[in-house]
């Protein structure tokens, strides 16, 4: 049986004075406001970050970047993925302690984002429907002899486009909660030079996505979360699927896609081999509207062991095969459908 998911509609504060979630539920767009200066909650709860993929499917080729402000720890990180020789580098750098000052938005429209230091530049910069992402690593290396990357790349969102919004809390604490949105389906274009090689994004065949997170979490969670944005027969589609965190009774992160309009889900669950993430996935749904087969290329794995914070991060690039369902019943096969899917377990 399907149950109810509360939808938000009107715009509020996010937070009541007691610093709990003011509403809980799902939209399509961030109507509740974020004021990062009316938590009261220690600096080492906080978890802020802005992540993008952008992934070429006809080139077969991604990219992926982060900003990330945990507290106690800040991550910036860039991550180039060749699925024709099933390869990839990833290229991080941490700061200590910046304790929520590393000037991420309390919202994901227009504004900047920065980040520099001697390994890496990453700058955000959006001025809607634009989403402008420039980086300089020199020493990201892809090849023995290929030292050096640099990206440009603009991402179109559209003014219609919707999103997955959701605000939930934690069961045990109440105070604890998480405000996410997902941005799929953004066409793409750019450049990513490697050394002296050069490797384009067109919009006709890339597409990106957005995680936006902003929230006061527990210590220990684990998630599971997929993702997709591309093309069908011309038409933009995507999906956010996903589980793991927060008290997911009042809605699910669940929703598909379709030229802009969000679907919205209700339960999937992720079957997988803990022990080898490489073997395929299947993703089912209660209500028979995501049925996918996943078959991996890449496991681009992760692992931060620092102080107080433990991080295992398997997320696997590769393949969707299967079929959703729209709001209106409308059946949408897919076949070798590029995406992502992560098991994720943090200790932060």
């Amino acid at each position: 049986m399907l149950r109810e998911q509360h939808r938000i509609t009107e715009r509020k504060p996010l937070l009541k004075e007691d610093g709990t979630l003011a509403e809980e539920g799902w939209a399509t767009d961030l109507l509740l406001e974020y004021d990062k200066n009316k938590i009261n909650a220690s600096w080492l709860r906080f978890k802020e970050w802005d992540f993008y993929y952008i992934i070429d499917h006809k080139r077969k080729h991604c990219l992926t970047c982060t900003i990330a402000d945990i507290g106690y720890l800040g991550l910036i990180a860039v991550c180039w993925l060749d699925f024709n020789m099933k390869k990839y580098v990833h290229f991080e750098t941490m700061t200590l302690l910046p304790r929520g000052k590393t000037g991420l938005l309390p919202h994901s429209g227009n504004g900047r984002v920065s980040f520099e230091n001697n390994k890496i530049l990453m700058k955000y910069n959006y001025s809607l429907p634009k989403r402008h992402i420039t980086i300089e690593a020199p020493d990201f290396r892809w090849e023995e002899d290929e030292w050096g990357l640099t990206a440009d790349i603009s991402l179109h969102q559209d003014p219609n486009l919707e999103s997955m919004v959701r605000a939930t809390s934690w069961e045990k604490n109440r105070k604890a909660f998480y405000y996410n949105q997902k941005i799929n389906c953004m066409p793409a274009k750019g450049t990513v030079r490697l050394g002296s090689k050069y490797y384009e994004f067109s919009h006709d065949s890339a597409m990106g996505g957005m995680d936006w997170g902003r929230g006061i979490w527990t210590y220990v969670n684990q998630w599971y979360w997929g993702t997709a944005s591309g093309y069908l027969d011309g038409k933009s589609i995507g999906w956010n699927v996903g589980y793991g965190f927060t008290d997911s009774t009042p809605a699910s992160e669940n929703m598909l896609f379709y030229e802009g309009k969000a679907h919205k889900l209700d339960e999937v669950t992720f079957h997988l081999d803990p022990k080898d993430y490489m073997k395929p996935w299947k993703i089912t749904s209660n209500d028979g509207r995501f049925e996918m087969d996943f078959h991996p290329l890449i496991n681009r794995l992760t692992k931060v062991n620092f102080l107080l914070v433990k991080s295992i991060q398997p997320r696997l690039f590769g393949y969707f095969t299967g079929h959703v369902v729209l709001d209106n019943g409308k059946k949408l096969n897919v076949k070798n459908f590029l995406g992502i899917v992560e098991d994720f377990y943090n200790r932060w």
